[in-house]
């Protein structure tokens, strides 16, 4: 069953004044099933940023509409939205989001001190997370005391302690040295592996390897998508490589 649906997408941006329009996105179509681990990867400009904010429910579109769960997100009205996606959403950004003025654990009960949950059911939420993540020793920490790579896995704690219906991933390797990277991408595919649906945009090939599925966004709208199956890694990062050349050099998609 399809979590998450897009269909016919649409956001045109216009200045002030209204004298000049730039399209970001033209005619987007694509689902998301329960369970899926989805990257979304194109080009600087490609509309894959617009994509992932309309989705999160940060902008909205000029034409089409996003469905999570079969609820359309145009019908939220303005006073619905911050709850919404507090209890259906989970984030993890490229910079980490985290407030240094708040220890590591009070970051990642801060969405459940918001929904005014008692203490000891955060506690209780947040101590499987926290063993899985392997954090557990640092959670008094304040974020400028902890490196990058332990800063995005409090970040990913924060994201799942609401049991979000999807977890979206805006370049969530892109502030981290290769070691790190690999280690929040496994730990995506564990997640991910118990159920978890994840959606990432990235520019990264080696991120997109460790996804199941693919999209190729180009001039606003889906150019291709490449379904991991048994593939091996390798073959993976190869395909995923040739598709971007191709649209790189404006050549035609290919099936």
């Amino acid at each position: 069953m399809a979590i998450l649906e897009v269909n016919h997408l649409k956001k045109v941006y216009t200045t002030r004044l209204g004298s000049n329009h730039v399209q970001a996105l033209s005619d987007v179509n694509f689902t998301v099933e329960k369970g899926e681990f989805t990257a979304i990867m194109g080009e600087s400009g490609s509309g894959k940023t617009t994509l992932l904010n309309i989705m999160a429910t940060l902008d909205k579109p000029t034409g089409g509409e996003v469905k999570l769960n079969g609820r359309s997100l145009n019908t939220l009205k303005s006073k619905e939205v911050t709850a919404f996606r507090r209890e259906n959403l989970g984030f993890v950004f490229q910079d980490f989001n985290l407030l240094d003025t708040f220890s590591l654990e009070d970051n990642i009960y801060l969405p459940l001190v918001l929904e005014g949950k008692p203490y000891p059911e955060m506690k209780k939420k947040a101590e499987p997370l926290v063993r899985k993540l392997g954090i557990g020793e640092i959670l008094s920490k304040y974020p400028y005391e902890v490196s990058g790579g332990q800063k995005q896995r409090t970040a990913v704690a924060r994201a799942l302690i609401t049991d979000p219906q999807i977890v979206l991933a805006d370049e969530p390797t892109g502030a981290l040295d290769s070691r790190a990277s690999d280690n929040l991408l496994r730990l995506f595919e564990e997640i991910n592996a118990e159920g978890q649906t994840i959606l990432m945009v990235t520019h990264s090939v080696q991120a997109a390897c460790h996804a199941r599925r693919v999209l190729f966004i180009k001039d606003g709208e889906v150019f291709h998508q490449l379904y991991r199956g048994s593939l091996s890694q390798e073959e993976m990062y190869q395909k995923i490589s040739d598709t971007l050349t191709i649209i790189a050099t404006g050549g035609e998609r290919h099936e």
